[in-house]
């Protein structure tokens, strides 16, 4: 009904998502079968491993969401303890379809899901192997959001142990700032397509499949005050 109705992909989304389906209850979904039934992509998620990337992406899927609890209005990881930090799940999850590829000459995308704030969160998205990402908070700050000024993190709304939040993110600007610019601030929120076309260029990079191969990832906890002496009022 999706396809005839014209949606272009149909995506399946749990908090984790693997092959394996534990249940006395009812029958999983099985990826093989339902792509037989259709004709337009599927995408599935989440994930945060290379195994269970790497099984998804056996099925025959089109594409995998990678990420547990990253969000800014998600509270999965202190309600479960559940979840991977987003730079290693990437990183992980396209180690997986790297090889993948390499078996099979078949080349299934990977989005980041949670934890886009920033024009260098985004950046080092694509670093560690994204192909897309997915952005809620920044998208929630913009004018032209319904829900003005507020990201419902709510993805998993269980009426006993709900994981997620409503937060005030507040008005920022315009859905034109937020990817485009002008930027009316330093702190990297805004003119995310920008920043990411500056990052590019100053790694050599000149699209997204260059950027998986040269940019390099570094661990460096100094990133928050080294180089912001007056920002943090130091002076």
């Amino acid at each position: 009904l999706a396809a005839e109705a014209g949606a272009d992909m149909i995506v399946v989304q749990s908090t984790v998502t693997t092959t394996r389906h534990i249940s006395n209850s009812s029958v999983g979904l099985k990826f093989p079968e339902l792509l037989e039934m259709i004709t337009i992509p599927v995408m599935v998620g989440n994930c945060v491993s290379y195994g269970v990337a790497l099984e998804l992406m056996e099925t025959g899927i089109h594409g995998v969401l990678v990420g547990v609890g990253p969000g800014a209005a998600c509270t999965t990881r202190e309600v479960t303890g559940v979840g991977v930090p987003q730079v290693t799940a990437t990183l992980d999850c396209a180690t997986a379809r790297q090889e993948y590829y390499r078996r099979t000459g078949r080349y299934v995308p990977i989005v980041t899901d949670g934890g886009i704030r920033t024009g260098g969160d985004l950046c080092k998205a694509f670093a560690c192997g994204a192909d897309a990402v997915m952005i809620g908070t920044p998208l929630a700050q913009a004018i032209e959001a319904p829900a003005a000024g507020y990201n419902w993190g709510m993805a998993s709304p269980h009426p006993d142990l709900p994981r997620g939040t409503r937060v005030k993110v507040g008005v920022k600007g315009t859905l034109e700032q937020l990817f485009f610019g002008p930027t009316s601030v330093t702190n990297g929120t805004q003119n995310l397509i920008g920043a990411l076309r500056i990052c590019m260029g100053m790694v050599g990079a000149s699209n997204i499949q260059e950027m998986h191969e040269v940019a390099e990832i570094i661990v460096a906890p100094s990133i928050k005050t080294e180089g912001k002496y007056y920002q943090l009022g130091l002076d």
